[in-house]
């Protein structure tokens, strides 16, 4: 049985793209394309050549470590996005292709290890590392995903209550719409459920936490407009956006056709390993904090990254993550190669 991934494979995977950034900023000229570079050709090669799924970890194994590599992560985001605003909106004298490579690069990171490092971060039951999830997510203009991700999506995943589960022949593009729109709305529903409880069980109220998020964003965008004048914050909006689309894209993929079976009573069967797609590619699985291994995390949303098991009767997606949520860019494309791996899970 191969071993799992270690501490040090996730950090090397997932932080090198930090050092690849500064060295591109640095050096200028062809380095500046090293970020985007390694999140793609280089992604995919390792992907290929690494064949096999890495091990799992023991059962009830620690990882002391992985709440050190999340903070780690976002660190180097919150420093990494107003320095980025910097280099492509700014007087950093980088041509206007380097502008670009840097900035689809660094979107690239913040969409693929400053999403489900943030997504990890908001499972935490640390109250600071649960407020730093939210940060990241202010940064990227998608704050609510904290309370919609948690309250909405893990209870009704793979049903027609998400707006985040896709439905089998339904386009990337008409999905990204329903579920940025719907889980801001079923969002706030839910926190605004939960503080009419409070209020009924306590006594009193509590301040709303899409204030806190929408402030948050409206902070964010002032240091764009501090960073670069507009131009900062059309690119601090930017880069949030194209991060916003990976992360929806990772959804999208992830529960792709799948649905929940409604019991006598109305209600939703609990949530199984047959509800989520995953991929057994080691070197995504490293680069994205296993994120891959999708149907263990909503089986265990509280267990740490490195600890998320691959069971063998999952479903499957045929290619690495990063490659189907490209594939999913082009709908009759991806109909037309995932149909049949969907039929098959279905009628089996």
């Amino acid at each position: 049985m191969r071993p799992a991934l270690s501490m040090p494979v996730f950090a090397v995977a997932s932080l090198a793209p930090l050092g690849l950034f500064a060295a591109g900023l640095w050096l200028g000229g062809a380095w500046v394309a090293l970020v985007l570079l390694y999140m793609t050709v280089f992604a995919a090669l390792a992907d290929l050549l690494a064949q096999g799924a890495a091990g799992d970890a023991p059962e009830g194994a620690e990882f002391p470590a992985s709440d050190a590599l999340l903070v780690a992560i976002g660190i180097g985001h919150l420093v990494a996005m107003p320095v980025a605003v910097w280099a492509v909106a700014g007087p950093s004298g980088l041509a206007a292709g380097e502008r670009v490579a840097l900035s689809v690069g660094a979107g690239l990171w913040f969409g693929q290890v400053t999403n489900p490092a943030a997504h990890e971060l908001i499972h935490r039951g640390d109250r600071w590392l649960y407020r730093l999830g939210v940060t990241l997510y202010a940064t990227l203009m998608f704050a609510h995903h904290a309370s919609a991700h948690r309250l909405v999506h893990h209870v009704r995943a793979a049903s027609r209550g998400d707006p985040n589960s896709a439905r089998a022949g339904e386009g990337y593009y008409r999905f990204v719409l329903r579920a940025w729109g719907g889980s801001f709305v079923q969002g706030a529903r839910a926190e605004a459920g939960r503080a009419e409880a409070g209020r009924a069980e306590a006594g009193r109220g509590r301040v709303h936490p899409y204030v806190w998020y929408l402030g948050g964003q409206a902070v964010c965008l002032a240091l764009g407009w501090a960073i670069a004048g507009w131009a900062g914050v059309a690119v601090w909006l930017g880069l949030a956006l194209h991060a916003t689309a990976q992360l929806l894209l990772s959804d999208y993929v992830q529960h792709y056709g799948l649905t929940r079976a409604s019991r006598a009573d109305g209600r939703l069967e609990p949530v199984g390993p047959r509800h989520s797609w995953n991929a057994p590619h080691r070197f995504s699985a490293a680069l994205m904090l296993n994120a891959p291994r999708h149907s263990d995390h909503h089986a265990h949303p509280a267990r740490a990254y490195p600890a998320l098991r691959l069971p063998g009767d999952v479903p499957m997606l045929p290619w690495p993550l990063p490659v189907a949520c490209a594939i999913a860019l082009v709908p009759p494309l991806w109909r037309r190669r995932m149909e049949p791996h969907l039929a098959r899970v279905t009628e089996g």
